[in-house]
């Protein structure tokens, strides 16, 4: 009894440094529910072994050397990644995996309070619960296990993302751990879509950003919340509600209907003479720069992620920033300059306009040409960017109509869908992916049943009572330029032979490695088999060099470095 005591109480104080509050639940645990029956190996190594509903016991691990087992397991596993082990146990395949000096973040998944607290009578489980590697996560819910993930799971730098099952210990309770098991599929799911753009973009988004922190630093004045919203997207139904559009804009007179155009569908409106009040740009590429072959009209607003290229942003005097979802946007808002936070997540520019509304307060919105398909086999309303751009590339050999048949058809997921009343429309799993984003998003903001219709050519109305918010960004707490210089410090601090990544890190170091993510995605997808340590050096200098080419241009003289002196008289 005294061993259990022991055991206990040192267990809970290796415990109590990094999760205090389920020390203090398992505190108030029982632990003489005799959950568990404890058995002793060949090796003299304590194996739990789990009550079953027929009162058998059924060992958790090798009754000859649970330890060597431990070790096998561990090794399957391999020195990289996230492990999840479902079911603690006697804790050595997670002992054996924490050994590793490479291995990541490892996480163990449990049920019953009362049986854990129990384990932690059993033996010591010190250097498992003292390693900041390692979390224990008691009783959580799906949603719970799935948000924990999502947090913590890094991609780029954790590697690969393994589940070990206890066997013995998920067959007791198949249902609270199959439930786990889904939770983490759903986790890597979403992540794993989100990863393979940051592969692709993640170098271009840090890039924008920090060019763009100098027009980031103009005060531009506030743009007032708005109460009736028209967003128009650039779908071929966009063709037929321009003349409705244009109606409503003469109607309406300046009585309150904002217009709010996706940037691509700005030259099909202009070339059918509406003139929208805002313009959202959310794309990193500079193709997006195509949909600005005119000048913006007077008064008509850009709004701008803050990682979109600086190209788009010179088309305005006064751009508007926001944060739409990049984490070195979100360091960048959270400690220089506050910029409102635009919901960009649905990965198109008709779901950012959509969320501006929002955001505005529109408790009224109209919706026109999201269409998210190709209705008939067109891609896109006239007027828009790939008119002009495929015009001046057709030839005898390459005629328009085989430009366009060719963007249309290289997509393998490209599917044609036939509705109930005869028409159709082609259809891929990105128009897919978006249609399903934009509908979710639409139905949270919609008091009434109007929902987007497959194939398009329906105006869809949102309506619902909405917070009316002003669009103002914060004052700037530095310059653009030291903000940058700091920044620059930081993270090469962070890089710098760093083996805690991303386990002991602080809370601040942490918040810049988020920002550092998307670019070492781009790293790791060209050379899958480097280290997180040499990954991190690589991305930290190839970050720090796109700094000082910035720094360079805006003539920011480097700290440290000899100022050559300038004669007060020169000539003199």
């Amino acid at each position: 009894m005294e061993d259990k005591s022991y055991f206990f109480e040192q267990n809970l104080l290796a415990l109590s440094a990094s999760d205090p509050l389920l020390c203090s639940r398992l505190s108030a645990a029982e632990t003489t529910r005799n959950c568990y029956k404890f058995l002793t190996s060949q090796s003299g190594r304590v194996v739990p072994a789990i009550t079953g509903p027929d009162g058998a016991a059924h060992p958790l691990h090798s009754l000859v050397d649970p330890e060597r087992e431990g070790r096998r397991l561990a090794g399957a596993a391999g020195e990289d990644g996230f492990l999840v082990f479902l079911g603690l146990g006697g804790g050595y395949a997670v002992e054996a995996a924490l050994a590793g000096e490479d291995t990541g973040l490892v996480l163990a998944v449990e049920y019953n309070i009362n049986g854990v607290a129990e384990l932690l009578c059993s033996r010591e489980y010190i250097g498992i619960l003292g390693d900041p590697r390692f979390r224990l996560l008691v009783d959580p819910s799906p949603e719970l296990l799935e948000a924990y993930i999502l947090e913590n799971y890094l991609p780029a730098l954790s590697g690969g993302i393994r589940t070990f099952p206890l066997r013995s210990r998920v067959e007791e309770d198949r249902a609270r751990f199959g439930g786990a098991g889904e939770a983490i599929a759903r986790a890597i799911e979403k992540l794993s879509a989100d990863y393979s753009v940051q592969t692709w973009f993640g170098r271009r988004w840090f890039s924008n950003i920090i060019r763009n922190l100098r027009a980031a630093e103009g005060d531009y004045g506030p743009v007032s919340a708005i109460r009736e919203a028209a967003v128009c997207a650039a779908g071929p139904s966009l063709d037929g509600a321009i003349p409705l559009i244009r109606e409503r804009r003469e109607e309406d007179a300046g009585k309150g209907i904002y217009l709010i155009a996706a940037d691509t569908s700005l030259s099909a409106l202009l070339a059918g003479g509406v003139k929208p009040d805002a313009v959202v740009s959310i794309d990193c590429q500079h193709i997006s720069s195509r949909h600005f072959t005119k000048d913006l009209p007077p008064g008509t607003e850009l709004f701008l992620d803050l990682a979109s290229p600086p190209l788009v942003a010179s088309r305005s005097a006064r751009p508007r920033f926001f944060s739409g979802g990049h984490p070195l946007a979100g360091y960048v808002s959270r400690v220089w300059r506050s910029f409102p936070s635009v919901d960009s997540s649905g990965g198109n520019v008709a779901y950012a306009a959509l969320s501006l509304a929002e955001y505005l307060g529109a408790s009224r919105i109209q919706v026109y040409g999201a269409d998210f398909s190709y209705p008939r086999g067109l891609m896109y309303a006239r007027g828009t960017y790939l008119y002009p751009y495929f015009g001046e590339r057709q030839n005898r050999l390459s005629p328009l109509e085989g430009l366009f048949s060719g963007f249309l058809y290289r997509n393998p997921s490209l599917a044609k869908v036939r509705r109930e009343n005869g028409d159709w429309y082609y259809e891929t799993d990105t128009l897919s992916f978006y249609r399903k984003r934009f509908e979710e998003k639409a139905a949270r903001l919609s008091s009434g049943k109007d929902r987007p219709a497959a194939g398009g050519s329906a105006v869809i109305s949102v309506t619902g009572p909405r917070e009316r918010r002003i669009f103002s960004a914060g004052v700037p707490r530095t310059s653009a330029a030291e903000f940058l210089e700091r920044y620059r410090a930081g993270i090469r601090a962070l890089g710098k032979g760093n083996r805690r990544i991303p386990a002991g890190l602080s809370p601040d170091e942490r918040l810049l490695l988020t920002t550092l993510l998307p670019g070492a995605a781009a790293f790791k997808g060209r050379n899958s088999r480097i280290r997180t340590a040499e990954l991190l050096e690589e991305v930290t200098a190839w970050c720090e060099g796109e700094i000082d080419r910035v720094l360079a241009a805006w003539d920011f003289p480097r700290r440290g470095a000899v100022q050559p002196k300038l004669d007060p008289q020169p000539g003199i």
